[in-house]
């Protein structure tokens, strides 16, 4: 047993937020934590564990905790509010209970790496004696706005038209995320995002899904004030750097992809020439935005396969239906390879943290539609700051209109302002790439990481 516990630096449990876009970075940060020699419990609640699909990683152990709703999560919760205070309540039990009974395996862990949403884990862990790093699974320009929201720093219900913040550029009180510039929307979700600093000083490491030339002033402010370390783009490693053997997937997912479909349908058509529509896991569009969606799509005249939850597939008129022999509609897809296939000419996004650097990453100009929370910033940056596609603006309504969204499609699509997005992408798509190679800024920084690591579990042991 003795023998066994020195074969590794560091024993961390890693716990994300149970959401697929939460799950996702954390899991594949864990694959580099392994490369180096790291033990890897990844830390799900049960009612997740039961819905995913595609548990496809080996290296890694998997626990369960309770969020106190253990046959439905969220969706079995009375409101967001009641299964947060649940969440945070019985994920700390049960959490504690799992540290308890780990504490007599052959590695008892020594560090917590816990999603931002949940600052309880850290209690937990310091409650223990245990390291604990929290993970940012947004941007740092968005952590560091609801920063300012935490310390007073920046007012509420907002009262300026711009805003100035340091390492920022300049923004519009219209770029900052939906809670602030539509105070008292979702009033739990905004509480969750600015309480996530309620402890964070307690924090051995602050760990972000981000590279250094991506936000680099706001990056430079954050480490005066946190332990803040870049370690991303937190990607499977064959879009990447290929140093990960077989790493072509997350790992896990609580959707079936119709995989085959999708790049059989993709094979077919011209370079260059699709555009792919997703919203992502979370979101969906009303029936009224949805409609405008499907004629814009049709009348750009371009091929499109287009990502709509089964939920919602009852929205889309018809006749459109009916005549849409130029797009394929399906209710998941493997986003990885329709990135990267030679067929994509453009992405139309909600802009979802996720999504957004995946995008950027495999070099792939956008269409910026954000809905809701951290997009709305997320379409600001990708639009003026990494001049990597354009925003469909939304109308009084808030409804993005057939011909702003053809318009769009036209712009990247046929123009040669399309040509300067697409090769500002694949500058952005060659720095991610540098940036998790070996000896790259964010490979030092997780190299650093795990070095600070095993000295801080050898002087505790």
């Amino acid at each position: 047993m003795e023998k066994e516990r020195k074969n590794y630096v560091a024993h961390c449990l890693v716990l994300p937020y149970p959401a697929q876009g939460h799950i996702n970075p954390m899991l594949q940060f864990s694959k580099r934590l392994v490369q180096r020699g790291v033990k890897v419990t990844l830390v799900t609640v049960v009612s997740n564990w039961k819905t995913m699909s595609n548990k496809n990683f080996t290296s890694i152990e998997v626990e369960s905790i309770s969020d106190g709703y253990d046959d439905g999560g969220l969706a079995a919760a009375e409101s967001l509010e009641a299964y947060i205070d649940t969440f945070w309540r019985v994920g700390s039990q049960t959490l504690a209970e799992l540290v308890q009974k780990l504490a007599g395996s052959s590695h008892p862990p020594d560090c917590v790496i816990y999603d931002a949403f949940m600052p309880w884990p850290l209690d937990v862990a310091k409650k223990f004696g245990l390291l604990a790093a929290t993970f940012f699974t947004q941007t740092c320009t968005t952590n560091h706005i609801y920063f300012h929201v935490y310390k007073k720093l920046l007012e509420l219900p907002l009262t300026q038209t711009e805003y100035l913040l340091p390492g920022l550029p300049k923004l519009e009180a219209g770029d900052l995320p939906s809670f602030l510039n539509k105070y008292g929307s979702y009033p739990g979700y905004f509480h969750v995002v600015v309480n996530q600093f309620s402890n964070i000083d307690k924090a051995d490491w602050v760990l972000a899904n981000t590279f250094y030339e991506l936000e680099q002033g706001v990056v430079d402010w954050l480490v005066k004030i946190w332990p803040l370390k870049p370690i991303g783009p937190c990607l499977p490693s064959i879009y990447l750097d290929k140093r990960l053997q077989d790493d072509k997937e997350y790992g896990v997912s609580m959707y079936n992809p119709n995989t085959e479909a999708c790049i059989k349908w993709l094979d077919d058509k011209p370079k260059g020439s699709v555009v792919y529509v997703s919203f992502g896991s979370m979101g969906g569009l009303n029936e009224e935005q949805t409609e405008e969606l499907a004629w814009g799509l049709r009348d750009s005249g371009s091929y499109f396969l287009w990502v709509i939850r089964d939920c919602d597939k009852g929205q889309l008129p018809k006749e459109f239906v009916d005549t849409s022999e130029k797009g394929l509609i399906v209710s998941w897809c493997p986003q990885l390879q329709v990135l990267t296939h030679e067929a994509l000419g453009c992405f139309l996004t909600h802009c979802g943290w996720n999504s957004s650097l995946e995008a950027l990453s495999m070099g792939v100009p956008v269409i910026a539609m954000p809905q809701w929370t951290d997009q709305i910033t997320n379409a600001k940056l990708i639009k003026d700051v990494w001049k990597i596609g354009v925003k469909a603006v939304a109308d009084e309504k808030e409804i993005v209109r057939r011909e702003t969204i053809t318009h769009c499609i036209k712009e990247i699509l046929e123009t040669e302002k399309g040509n300067e997005l697409k090769k500002n992408a694949t500058k952005w798509k060659n720095l991610a790439k540098n940036y998790v190679d070996e000896g790259g800024n964010s490979d030092k920084n997780i190299a650093e990481f795990v070095e600070e690591l095993a000295q801080r579990c050898a002087a505790l042991n």
